[in-house]
């Protein structure tokens, strides 16, 4: 399946959240003026809230080398011949044991952490970052791994096991999967570890029926898998920095941001000042 078919749901949730926000800040109505002005201070405080409240990555930078490895051993694939013979394994055993097999199971899969971190977010249990600042930070991460994965998809151009067609390495399903789960970690792991857990079994999984279905060798998920940590992690460690360009306060401590746009199908950014 092509990126452009995977990353539109990922586009479309990002905006509806944005969305969200909107309608927050713009429609609570209630009978208590008073409550009524705290709920949109504290909204508009969640909007243009100073850059040294987004909590940067705590892990230490060696977290990068597992997704690091896992790319590499991906890339190795095409080099090394123990390896590519690994993926042909792979396939074997699945074409002997699960000839008929077809599931469309990796497509519910592929959302579940991303799914999970609002929904824990909207019962009440709050992540490591606000409404906004989570959100933007899964668009970082979205526009790495997207951009990762499409040009390194054109440039390999690998035959997928299917015979489909040459858009193979590496596993975009994958991708999202992973960077969903490590995205579920960053926001919830200090919580209980069990989302964590329950984050990457459903990237794992998502990983095994894409070869299950015979989508993709085993290289191409493992690459996709480290494709996906890599571009959580790098937007968890840029994003304060990126905030803090975007973000500034005048000298009477009123603040600015600029904040994504969409009208009439087109992407756009506006410019926000609290007065």
């Amino acid at each position: 399946m092509h990126k452009s078919i995977i990353y539109q749901p990922l586009r479309k949730i990002i905006f509806v959240l944005f969305c969200f926000i909107s309608f927050e800040a713009n429609a609570q109505v209630t009978a208590d003026t008073t409550k009524k002005v705290n709920r949109l201070d504290t909204v508009k405080k969640d909007l243009f809230t100073a850059p040294d409240t987004v909590k940067r990555l705590h892990s230490n930078p060696l977290s990068f080398i597992p997704p690091a490895i896992a790319i590499a051993y991906g890339a190795s694939s095409f080099f090394i011949t123990p390896v590519r013979n690994v993926d042909y394994y792979f396939k074997g055993e699945i074409e002997k044991t699960n000839p008929n097999f077809n599931t469309k199971a990796e497509t519910y899969f592929l959302f579940t952490p991303i799914v999970m971190v609002y929904g824990l977010n909207l019962i009440g249990v709050q992540g490591k970052n606000t409404f906004i600042d989570r959100t933007a930070l899964l668009g970082l991460s979205g526009l790495i791994a997207g951009g990762a994965d499409e040009i390194t998809k054109r440039v390999t151009h690998r035959l997928r096991p299917n015979g489909q067609d040459y858009l193979s390495f590496p596993s975009g399903h994958t991708t999202i999967a992973f960077m969903g789960a490590e995205f579920l970690a960053q926001e919830y792991s200090e919580k209980s570890p069990i989302y964590t857990v329950i984050g990457y079994t459903a990237a794992v999984t998502t990983g095994i029926f894409r070869m299950y279905n015979r989508d993709h060798w085993f290289s191409d998920v493992v690459a996709g898998a480290g494709l996906g940590v890599i571009s959580t992690k790098a937007a968890y460690f840029v994003y304060p920095y990126l905030r803090n360009a975007l973000t500034h306060k005048g000298k009477h401590g009123k603040s600015a941001m600029i904040m994504p746009t969409y009208q009439d199908g087109t992407v756009g950014l506006s410019f926000a000042a609290g007065l």
